[in-house]
């Protein structure tokens, strides 16, 4: 009986698991190519389970599209200098992102040049090795590898 238990309860666990990975998973952007667009932000969205941009850049043909480009959730984004009120609608930023693999105005922020000249870089969820700028530790209380001020 307790084997059988058992059995049920990893295959439950396996199950549950799929959909994580694959909402997680980085298949549908282009991790070989990075595209850099001249835009005009139109929306920033400081939430879980993603931070959100939203922005107009024109596109190869030179006409105006509409992004929506991802980063990963607020605590995780801290650390990075990232903040809610990072952008404001209308702010002129340069974003390097991978894009989606089937064409859309869609993709995983790498990095943002902002209006002052800094520029915001998205760690992880653009794949790249940034290190944390903001605090010793993060908002769990976990150290982040920033240096000590």
């Amino acid at each position: 009986m307790k084997v059988w238990i058992t059995i049920l309860c990893l295959s439950f666990v396996s199950i549950l698991s799929v959909p994580m990975f694959a909402h997680h998973g980085g298949a549908a952007f282009d991790t070989g190519k990075n595209l850099t667009i001249k835009a005009t932000v139109t929306e920033w969205f400081w939430a879980n389970p993603h931070c959100l941009l939203k922005f107009d850049g024109k596109n190869a043909n030179g006409e105006v599209a509409h992004w929506v480009a991802e980063t990963q959730a607020p605590a995780n984004m801290i650390d990075f200098g990232w903040r809610k009120n990072s952008f404001k609608v209308g702010d002129e930023v340069t974003v390097t992102i991978r894009p989606v693999k089937n064409g859309l105005p869609v993709g995983a922020i790498v990095k943002v040049l902002l209006p002052d000249g800094s520029t915001l870089i998205a760690g992880g969820a653009g794949g790249l090795d940034a290190e944390p700028v903001g605090n010793e530790f993060h908002l769990s209380g976990a150290p982040t590898g920033a240096p000590k001020k």
